[in-house]
């Protein structure tokens, strides 16, 4: 329960699940990324962060012509990304995306059955409380 919920490196995040990580770096104990500005409290100015989160933890809306989900202060602005594969393992359905604002790979496990086409470009939202900030190494 704790190395889930309070793991105290990536590592520890990684051994229950894979995990996402968006990099960035740390100004006056803020992080800006594509998803908003997160808080990283203990980091020093300039410092580069990864801020982790699981692929359960990421929710998933569809795009409104161009457009996501308006922002809101659990989830954060929303990032677009394009669809490069999605898969159904069973219990859940695991899609990989291209990310718009960098072209990195984010994973989002959905319960049961979504099977997006590839392309097809939805948004992601980070819940802020389910995200882990360490130095990045």
């Amino acid at each position: 329960y704790n190395v889930y919920n309070t793991p105290v490196d990536k590592a520890a995040a990684a051994f229950f699940s894979d995990i996402n990580v968006i990099r960035g770096v740390s100004r006056g104990a803020l992080t800006e990324t594509p998803f908003g500005a997160f808080l990283t409290p203990g980091q020093q100015d300039g410092a580069a962060v990864d801020i982790v989160i699981r692929p359960q933890h990421l929710k998933i809306d569809f795009d409104r012509a161009g457009r996501g989900p308006n922002p809101t202060p659990q989830e954060g602005t929303p990032a677009s990304g394009s669809v490069i594969r999605s898969r159904y393992l069973g219990r859940e359905s695991l899609v990989e995306f291209r990310m718009a604002f960098d072209g990195s790979t984010l994973m989002a496990s959905v319960p049961g059955v979504f099977l997006p086409k590839v392309g097809t470009v939805l948004w992601l939202m980070i819940r802020r409380d389910r995200c882990f900030v360490f130095p990045a190494r």
